[in-house]
């Protein structure tokens, strides 16, 4: 079971997606909470950036490089990136549905996770396309059944 801390960031993460309107923010959260380690990481400490999304082009934000470990040719690698700082917790989930919406047309398993039926369909199909982490869709899925009620009482 998750520390108080954890579920303190689990839950401010659940009012974020929810503030900005996430499809399935109970498991938008619980993907954070995956992504960010709880909201431990640097870049969700420094940037409010809960999802490893990395800088576009166009910046809207401000900019933090930063490491990464990326699961490429069946091993861990570690390289730098420069990724999103947000505002607000809100902000990272916002960006984050404006990205799934936008590049829908050309990842599939963005569209399909849009229209998935329920948060696990949501969390497998989007899993597909947003890590190189073979087994995200599964640790999201079991934070997700872990503290369900928690999720569900808020």
């Amino acid at each position: 079971m998750a520390t108080t801390e954890q579920l303190a960031f689990l839950l401010k993460a659940f009012n974020g997606a929810q503030a900005a309107q996430h499809v399935y923010p109970a498991m938008a959260a619980c993907e954070a909470a995956l992504e960010s380690t709880w909201g431990t990481s640097e870049l969700a400490i420094r940037a409010n950036n809960l999802f490893g999304q990395k800088q576009a082009t166009r910046p809207i934000y401000g900019t933090l490089m930063l490491p990464t470990k990326e699961f490429i040719n069946s091993e861990w690698v570690t390289e730098d990136a420069y990724w999103v700082t947000f505002p607000l917790i809100a902000d990272c989930f916002t960006a984050r549905m404006d990205t799934l919406e936008r590049l829908a047309p050309t990842y599939p398993h963005y569209a399909l996770a849009l229209e998935a039926k329920t948060p696990e369909e949501y969390v497998t199909e989007v899993s597909l396309s947003w890590s190189t982490d073979p087994n995200r869709a599964a640790n999201c899925i079991d934070i997700y059944h872990a503290h369900l009620s928690v999720l569900s009482a808020s």
